[in-house]
């Protein structure tokens, strides 16, 4: 099953900061009816560029977070009994399909082999999509495009992608922006003061470097977004700081104590 399904067209176009030449490489891929692959650690602003770039376009987004359970029935589709009838239901994949809508798959390496098998051909010169279970093969138009995510070894027990599945995608990496960059971001996310912003940039700065800990992952510009969210909404600063950007980091007491004394000095 999927996490979510999300469809979103002709809403507010939410705000996104640019770090690269990443809206023109999404903008020719999708005139080019090239697929892409977003490549990058968790909380790096992938899934925000791909609502940004569907209001850009002017098209409908449909959302699936891939875990280890996700099939290719989930995304293509089932019979479902209705009354005394057994009737046909699309799966994300076909709806994003028939609709020319942009298919966003989320951290698509989690999802089961078959899920790549039953992409490939849309990935192709083909850009099809063929329905066993109903014996059709379905086209899909110049308004469909294919995203994808991955975490690529940014952080231990991500699976990877095959480089026969990678050379079917163009690729855009995402990292964590500069200080001034990811300043303005939260600035503009949450209303937060500059010299607040600063700070838990710095914070989020030492964190990324303190690889010694031994951290799964590390602090994501998402978690700041998060602390200045609270902050700015009167909580304390450092209870902020440990609520939002240390205790999701990790359970280890005696780290949540050594990253609580770097970020107490800091803000």
């Amino acid at each position: 099953m999927m996490n979510s399904i999300a469809e979103t067209l002709g809403k507010t176009r939410p705000f996104y900061q640019e770090t690269g030449k990443e809206e023109a490489v999404f903008t020719h891929a999708f005139h080019n009816q090239i697929p892409v692959l977003l490549k990058g650690p968790t909380g790096t602003g992938k899934s925000r560029f791909v609502e940004y770039m569907a209001a850009v376009l002017g098209r409908p987004l449909i959302t699936v977070s891939c875990h280890e359970e996700t099939s290719s029935t989930d995304l293509i589709g089932r019979y479902i009994v209705k009354g005394a009838e057994t009737v046909w239901i699309d799966g994300p994949l076909v709806s994003a399909v028939k609709t020319g809508a942009i298919l966003y798959l989320d951290e698509m390496a989690e999802a089961r082999p078959d899920v790549i098998v039953a992409i490939h051909p849309l990935t192709d010169h083909r850009r099809q999509l063929y329905i066993d279970k109903l014996g059709e093969t379905v086209c899909a138009g110049s308004d469909f495009m294919l995203v994808a995510s991955f975490n690529p070894g940014y952080q231990r027990g991500y699976k990877e992608l095959k480089p026969s599945t990678r050379q079917r995608f163009a690729g855009i990496s995402f990292r964590y922006p500069d200080a001034d960059t990811e300043k303005n971001i939260l600035i503009r996310e949450t209303g937060v003061d500059a010299d607040v912003a600063t700070r838990l940039v710095k914070i989020g700065g030492k964190i990324r470097n303190l690889r010694e800990l031994g951290l799964a992952e590390t602090a994501s510009t998402r978690l700041l977004v998060d602390a200045a969210r609270l902050i700015r909404s009167g909580l304390p600063k450092r209870l902020s700081v440990r609520t939002a950007i240390i205790e999701p980091l990790t359970d280890d007491d005696e780290t949540i104590a050594a990253l609580c004394d770097v970020a107490d000095l800091m803000i």
